[in-house]
């Protein structure tokens, strides 16, 4: 579904990642964790097109995608979820979650498939007419995971999904993550270990641009050093 090998991202003369690679199978959930800096966030750039790859290969199916336009990659059914949400505050919710649909090609496609993100997201359908501004912290990264899923992605991106929020609202957004697992491939990038972990399949440990620890999630969630820094136990 999703290789990535030996990839290379800078900024000016800064390295954000230095052979980076990982690997996603067909309907995983995987998680990326790693403190601050890591290059969590450039890696999910790097895959949706927003950083240029100094060196290394994006392959997502058949396809080498590292060259690709961004818009070409959406098209491919990549959506991306970026930290902080980036919603438009002045459009309604309705309004925010139909720009992700502008890549489906009829009326009635599109309507089928706000039917089933309002499904997902059954809270968002009584906001619908509301401004975006004027939800909870929860509720708006609710509408960009909304968003980025009424394309229907066969790869979504998270980029720090609990980012600013409380953890019961938290633990709310990773139940929906959760009950997207089969739906679609997820990847994760998260500071929140505790969050992530458990609803993963598998899991690297990113720290300055390189992998430094891969497995299944629920080895890495027991491993003595994973459970001191990224868990606090």
């Amino acid at each position: 579904m999703l290789s990535i090998n030996d990839l290379c991202v800078n900024y000016g003369q800064a390295i954000a990642l230095e052979g980076a690679s990982i690997s996603l199978t067909e309907g995983q959930v995987f998680c990326v964790i790693g403190p601050n800096g890591a290059g969590k966030s450039t890696l999910l750039k790097a895959i949706i097109g927003l950083e240029p790859v100094k060196s290394g290969s994006i392959r997502f199916g058949d396809l080498e995608i590292q060259d690709m336009p961004a818009y070409l990659r959406a098209r491919l059914g990549i959506g991306y979820v970026p930290e902080g949400r980036r919603l438009f505050p002045d459009l309604t919710v309705d309004e925010n979650i139909r720009i992700g649909s502008l890549s489906i090609p009829s009326k009635e496609n599109i309507k089928e498939s706000m039917e089933r993100v309002l499904s997902l997201f059954p809270d968002l359908e009584p906001k619908l007419k509301t401004r975006a501004s004027l939800l909870s912290g929860g509720q708006q990264q609710m509408v960009a995971i909304a968003r980025a899923l009424v394309s229907r992605p066969r790869l979504l991106l998270l980029d720090e999904p609990s980012t600013g929020l409380m953890p019961t609202v938290v633990r709310l957004i990773f139940d929906h993550i959760k009950k997207l697992r089969g739906q679609h491939t997820i990847l994760i990038v998260e500071q929140n270990a505790s969050a992530a972990l458990p609803i993963s399949d598998q899991a690297v440990v990113l720290e300055s641009g390189r992998v430094v620890l891969e497995g299944p999630a629920a080895d890495l969630v027991n491993n003595e050093n994973v459970r001191r820094v990224y868990l606090g136990l």
